[in-house]
């Protein structure tokens, strides 16, 4: 028998964050790197709906540039800056799929 008191969990948790991601065709091209990175930014920051990717073609490669909320910098960066080196390596590897070279920038507004 059905409940209609409204207890469905699916119903009250809100969408995904969807961060802004800049047309990443008008530079060359790079949306399977552009859609991995935003993927992964939103996955570790405090604040989903803050993260922005900037698209942009520079000497001959696509770079992206990041910008999160204000406190989650540090935690896109981590350690060291082993998380951020990661996310490089990671975005770089599907960036092949797109068939061109990326450079990943994680900027301070």
């Amino acid at each position: 028998m059905s409940d209609d008191t409204g207890d469905n969990a699916e119903a009250e948790t809100p969408e995904a964050a969807t961060p802004e991601v800049a047309d990443a065709s008008s530079a060359g091209g790079a949306p399977t790197a552009a859609a991995v990175l935003s993927h992964i930014v939103t996955s570790i920051v405090d604040d989903p709906n803050a993260v922005r990717v900037d698209t942009s073609a520079d000497r001959g490669r696509v770079r992206l540039d990041v910008r999160v909320g204000p406190g989650d910098l540090g935690r896109v960066i981590g350690r060291r800056g082993r998380t951020a080196q990661s996310i490089r390596a990671v975005v770089r590897a599907a960036a092949t799929r797109d068939d061109t070279d990326v450079d990943i920038e994680f900027l301070d507004d």
